[in-house]
């Protein structure tokens, strides 16, 4: 009876990761529409075309296997296994097209994709010599894995049955009861500030292929550019500003957004992560301007439009730059990798350990000391905002920023010790990999073509639990070998 219930739910789960394939073949011929603008890509739109057809074939099939249709509620465990499954095999096809056109290998094409559904931004291609329908893909890669993958494509799949697959993708931030209403107000924001960006960089001088990657990038704070040189290609304090703006903008959970949306500044002023994000920029902004950049800025305006649009870019974990970081000290190169560690809001399209986190952990050491001058028998509670929502710091909250930190830093030290053991310093791998694991997309120069695939893929991995911050995976995969062990038992 056990193996029959298990078979049905599994069948479920495959149900739905084969409709949201047929329709991420829809997706996958988006960038093709650019080859109006640009024929001379028609050729490279047939990789894009064999990709999609793959893509429907493989849903289809599932689809037909499972003889299921959507709609049954799907549990937190059951999420945990489609958002799993969803992004590697997302990964996977994403990465054909690049395959297909003979621009990467498949190592390499599945490292790019990865960067981009992790909106990390780390990128093995020339920009300037491959079609221009492939950085569109790369954008719509990052602007999609921000808004959250699996949530975005399956919310008009699930409805309000949603919510396993909602939390699993490590979401909070249910701005209304329905998930599919929550998706909405999501995409609505996201759209909004994401078109308000393009038509401000276009304003700003940028031509229209420019300012639409960029302006989908800056915001899923995904940092992939069609520029060689980022942001500091183009030399203008206004584009600068403009990607700063989005950039915060992106790192700002969506439970923020919808509280500045319904102009809830009651409820906004009691969240600590803005508060968290500011302070951390103003101590770190001027140790980077004097402990660093005054070596290559003698000027104080340019020392301090450099300082805060790197420090911007670390923190909020988006990965553009207005600099290289080649003849860096050591100094600066701590701070910036401090940074990436830390990372943005929750419930927002950055990485690394998360503002609300850190802001709890500030709670607890201040109220620690403040309990050392109380009477013995004194009862105290500390109180946190998401969004609209107050909750207490309890045992389980603490429980889970302990999970989290022991699983970055463990998963940390593991990368930075493997991209050591090819020559490279332990300042420059944990560098490196601190911007792949906080999918950031910084880079000192490790990551390239050339780089052995040892390097690539340990990289690759540490985006990938970065993203999906580590247990999403290790529940998928838990619950997978204990159903396949309970199946050998029977």
């Amino acid at each position: 009876m056990y193996i029959q219930v298990l078979k049905k739910r599994y069948k479920i789960v495959f149900s739905y990761i084969g409709t949201l394939f047929m329709f991420f073949s829809i997706v996958l011929l988006i960038p093709c529409v650019f080859c109006v603008m640009y024929p001379g890509d028609l050729n490279s739109s047939l990789s894009f075309i064999y990709t999609a057809i793959l893509s429907f074939l493989f849903g289809f099939i599932l689809s037909i296997w499972t003889k299921l249709k959507p709609g049954t509620p799907v549990t937190i465990q059951e999420g945990s296994l489609i958002v799993l499954f969803v992004w590697i095999f997302g990964i996977f096809f994403s990465s054909l097209p690049f395959v297909f056109e003979g621009i990467l290998s498949f190592s390499h094409a599945f490292f790019e994709s990865t960067s981009g559904w992790t909106t990390t931004g780390l990128t093995l291609v020339d920009v300037t010599k491959i079609p221009r329908i492939f950085l569109v893909w790369r954008s719509i890669m990052q602007f999609i894995g921000g808004a959250g993958f699996a949530i975005v494509m399956m919310s008009a799949i699930l409805g309000p049955t949603g919510f396993g697959l909602y939390n699993a993708e490590g979401r909070m931030d249910n701005l209304v009861p329905n998930m599919r209403s929550s998706v909405r107000k999501i995409l609505v924001i996201y759209f909004t500030y994401a078109i308000v960006g393009m038509l401000f960089y276009m304003i700003a001088g940028m031509s229209f292929f420019d300012a639409f990657n960029h302006s989908l990038t800056a915001l899923a704070t995904g940092g992939f550019s069609t520029r060689a040189g980022s942001i500091g290609e183009f030399n203008s304090i206004f584009i600068e500003v403009i990607t700063m703006v989005l950039m915060i903008l992106g790192t700002t959970g969506f439970g923020i957004h919808y509280l500045l949306w319904k102009r809830d500044w009651k409820s906004l002023k009691k969240n600590g992560e803005p508060k968290s994000l500011f302070f951390i920029l103003i101590i770190f902004i001027p140790m980077i301007m004097f402990g660093t950049m005054h070596l290559f800025y003698a000027n104080l305006g340019e020392n301090f439009r450099h300082s805060i649009f790197q420090a911007v870019s670390a923190l909020t974990g988006t990965g553009f730059s207005t600099v290289d970081f080649f003849n860096w000290n050591s100094f600066g190169l701590f701070m910036i990798t401090l940074l990436m560690i830390f990372g943005g809001d929750l419930d927002s399209t950055s990485g690394g350990l998360k503002q609300y986190r850190i802001y709890i952990v500030y709670k607890l050491l201040k109220q620690q000391i403040i309990n050392f001058f109380l009477p013995s028998r004194s009862v105290t509670k500390i109180e946190v905002w998401k969004g609209s929502k107050k909750s207490y710091v309890n045992p389980s909250m603490i429980r889970e920023i302990l999970m989290n930190f022991s699983a970055y830093f463990l998963t940390f030290s593991i990368g930075v010790g493997i991209i050591s053991s090819y020559g490279f310093s332990l300042q420059d791998a944990a560098f490196e990999f601190a911007s792949a694991l906080s999918t950031v997309g910084l880079s000192i120069g490790i990551t390239s073509q050339s780089a052995p695939l040892g390097i690539i893929w340990t990289e690759t991995l540490g985006m990938f639990f970065g993203r999906l911050e580590f247990f999403v995976i290790l529940y998928g995969i838990v619950k997978i070998v204990k159903d396949i062990s309970r199946i050998r038992e029977k």
